[in-house]
């Protein structure tokens, strides 16, 4: 039996949609960055969704970002656990406030390592 590659089913960037474009159903809207998605932002989201029968994730802008929006939103978009991703807007969860701090220390060693 052959196994041939499909990159179309790879390709998971059709999950980033305009807000009017979510069907309607009971989504849960998580704010955040993601800038950038670390293990902890994976995890949540995953936390989540086993919550709910469907997340759509809001891609917020920090003041410094790291990766642009779109950038933020394909990586977003690639988890298994995110049905919906969209860029800006209102959401129901602001996950970026539990998620600063582990970013900041993220900066932080890079910055120190990148010293040596």
């Amino acid at each position: 039996m052959s196994k041939t590659w499909h990159p179309e089913r790879l390709d998971t960037r059709q999950k980033i949609v305009d807000r009017a474009a979510v069907p309607s159903g009971d989504y849960l809207y998580v704010k955040g960055c993601f800038d950038p998605l670390i293990a902890a932002h994976a995890l949540r989201l995953a936390e989540l969704r086993c919550l709910h029968s469907g997340l759509v994730v809001v891609i917020a802008d920090p003041p410094e970002p790291i990766l642009p929006a779109r950038a933020r939103a394909e990586l977003v978009a690639a988890l298994s656990a995110v049905d919906f991703v969209i860029i800006g807007g209102e959401s129901n969860v602001d996950l970026e406030s539990e998620h600063a701090a582990l970013r900041n220390e993220l900066v932080a060693h890079t910055a120190r390592r990148n010293r040596r």
